[in-house]
């Protein structure tokens, strides 16, 4: 849970995930929309990967990244705990 934490913490990795939320994309149509050097996305889309948020497929020549929405349910139904044991604890 502390590296979806830390995926989720940066501005820059939130903004990807917005991007992937409406189609999946290419490291070059991702980094088209920032401000960055190819290998500071890496980085970025490294971390997305390593807290589950992100899976990336090779197809080709391209590596084609998506949201993992298993890993944004197990986040929900985190939060949807906390809060009803804050409830019951009232």
């Amino acid at each position: 849970m502390n590296d979806l934490f830390k995926a989720l913490a940066d501005p820059s990795r939130r903004k990807i995930l917005k991007l992937l939320k409406d189609k999946n994309r290419n490291a070059g149509d991702i980094l088209s929309h920032f401000e960055m050097k190819g290998s500071s996305l890496n980085h970025h889309l490294e971390i997305l990967k390593q807290s589950g948020l992100v899976m990336s497929e090779k197809k080709g020549q391209n590596v084609i990244y998506s949201i993992n929405t298993t890993v944004f349910q197990e986040l929900i139904e985190w939060v949807y705990d906390i809060k009803g044991a804050e409830h019951e604890t009232k």
